[in-house]
């Protein structure tokens, strides 16, 4: 087998597999989570439930990506879309519900599509694959996400905490959405002098 036979990882491998399963778990969390309705019954723990499974899929296919070799580039764009995805879906239930400021969603949202329109946009430059600061941004906005999603379950306790993490998601959020654009205006130049 020659090297370049060696470095071919197929699309079609099981982390890329991961990654489309969180996106068809999107639909089935969304309903359950319509069905509920913000009462905290069970179709609200079957949101959690899906929104769980989806988001552990998430690590899944990442630590089985690395360790297997098997990063592709449909999995670096795929993966955050797919994430994107859950996390928007989520945001916007939580709004609509009323259980989260819309002022919140709308920023979260506009950084979201216009750090991917922006990772479409370069990618002839090349692919920009999450940074530490991006998986921590998905991370913190997941914790929060999860428990907005347990506030109508557990009671009125319960909201003050996932406010404190929303708020730091919202924080981190911006912060590497400014991050990613500088690594963009990096990529077209380095791009544009290729003896760098």
């Amino acid at each position: 087998m020659s090297n370049s036979d060696a470095g071919a990882v197929p699309v079609l491998n099981v982390a890329n597999v991961l990654t489309v399963v969180r996106i068809v778990l999107v639909p089935f969390f969304v309903w359950f989570l319509l069905a509920d309705d913000g009462d905290g019954g069970l179709f609200r723990w079957f949101a959690v439930g899906t929104f769980a499974v989806a988001i552990y899929t998430d690590k899944l296919d990442g630590d089985i990506a690395r360790s297997r070799g098997l990063i592709t580039n449909f999995g670096k764009i795929a993966d955050p879309i797919a994430d994107k995805l859950l996390i928007g879906a989520a945001l916007i239930l939580l709004s609509t519900l009323g259980e989260l400021w819309w002022w919140v969603t709308i920023v979260i949202l506009v950084r979201e599509l216009g750090i991917t329109l922006l990772r479409f946009a370069v990618i002839r430059y090349g692919v920009m694959p999450a940074s530490r600061g991006g998986k921590l941004k998905t991370v913190v906005q997941t914790l929060a996400i999860f428990l907005y999603l347990l506030v109508p379950a557990l009671g009125d306790w319960s909201w003050w905490p996932a406010v404190v993490v929303m708020m730091a998601a919202l924080a981190i959020t911006v912060v590497t959405g400014v991050d990613y654009v500088v690594q963009a205006m990096r990529l077209k130049r380095s791009a544009g002098n290729p003896s760098r």
